[in-house]
């Protein structure tokens, strides 16, 4: 290995301990929202304090959260049911429920540029897409049928393609927005679930649990360009917004991979918890790429980890089980 590498690994595993979960932070701002999955909430954190503002019960079992282009509104994947329920971010008020068809399930959501949202539906293999959410004129269209359904989800900044997860059958699904029907699918196999595109959305990354890879398709054929051996249980992938990295969140390790997504090699690894116990899932870059948020799902905290080091700076407070985030200014 690499004598830098071997420096910096040194250095991580130092600076993987924790700061005081509700320690302020003077160099940081916005606020983070985390989908509570065990007690049905929905919380928000001053990131600037470190403290909670709010907390609100929800939908039972919320998974994934997205947030709308404008940051005054949130929507929350009902898991355990066939909705979506819609909050203002200032206070978590329940502004609206959306519903969906009979055992949707929806776990994935999200909120796009042009104000359109896109909700997975495991129970009933299919996509919705909700047109105007925050109005009276609210339109609802299902692409795609047949469980087991996608996952997650992510569409490109056009609107016109999404892309989803199936787990049990390894499976990526690409989608035609437009003409509303699905248009390509990618066995890889080993229980397909985390996914990201690109911010130029040149290249679609999808992680496999059982494998431990993480692949580079590219999003119109669903070949694959590269494959990275990420890690034990690659249960979420985020990346960077510049552009230059996939960071891939690992639950059977409590650590993180980060990946260049030039080159398509493992750049280096970040212990945070450095155990499975801590039962970490969903990860999301700060707006300026600055610092990672990895949720702990078990211990119901949030880390704040500084990626050009790896440390591990603060672990902030969410509703129990935190697993879905947000952050923003």
């Amino acid at each position: 290995m690499h004598k830098g590498i071997l420096a910096l690994a040194a250095l991580l595993a130092a600076g993987c301990g924790s700061l005081s979960p509700a320690q302020a932070s003077d160099d940081v701002t916005g606020t983070m929202l985390v989908a509570g999955k065990r007690g049905n909430t929905l919380t928000r954190v001053d990131l600037a304090t470190g403290a909670k503002t709010h907390e609100v019960a929800s939908c039972p079992n919320p998974h994934e959260l997205a947030v709308s282009p404008d940051r005054v509104h949130v929507a929350l994947a009902c898991y355990s049911g066939q909705e979506l329920e819609i909050y203002r971010t200032a206070d978590l008020a329940l502004v609206k429920r959306i519903a969906l068809g009979d055992g949707a399930r929806p776990h994935g959501v999200f909120w796009h540029g042009d104000g359109t949202l896109y909700a997975s539906a495991e129970g009933r293999g299919s996509i919705f897409v909700v047109e105007a959410p925050l109005t009276d004129s609210v339109i609802v269209r299902e692409i795609g049928s047949g469980a087991p359904g996608p996952h997650m989800v992510v569409v490109n900044e056009a609107g016109t393609f999404a892309w989803g997860t199936i787990i049990p059958t390894g499976t990526v699904v690409r989608y035609d927005v437009a003409a509303g029907h699905e248009n390509g699918r990618m066995v890889l196999g080993g229980q397909t679930e985390a996914i990201a595109l690109s911010p130029d959305g040149g290249a679609l990354w999808v992680g496999a649990n059982q494998s431990g890879k993480v692949y580079r398709l590219d999003p119109a054929t669903l070949e694959v360009e590269a494959e990275v051996a990420a890690g034990p249980v690659p249960i979420r992938v985020a990346a960077h917004p510049q552009g230059r990295w996939v960071v891939s969140s690992h639950f059977a390790e409590g650590g993180l991979a980060v990946i260049d997504a030039v080159s398509g090699e493992l750049a280096r690894r970040v212990p945070v918890s450095g155990s499975q116990a801590a039962q970490q899932v969903t990860l999301v870059f700060s707006g300026d790429g600055s610092r990672l948020y990895a949720a702990e799902t078990a211990t119901d905290r949030i880390a704040e980890i500084d990626f050009a080091t790896g440390q591990v700076l603060r672990r902030l407070p969410s509703g129990e089980g935190g697993d879905g985030l947000a952050v923003f200014e």
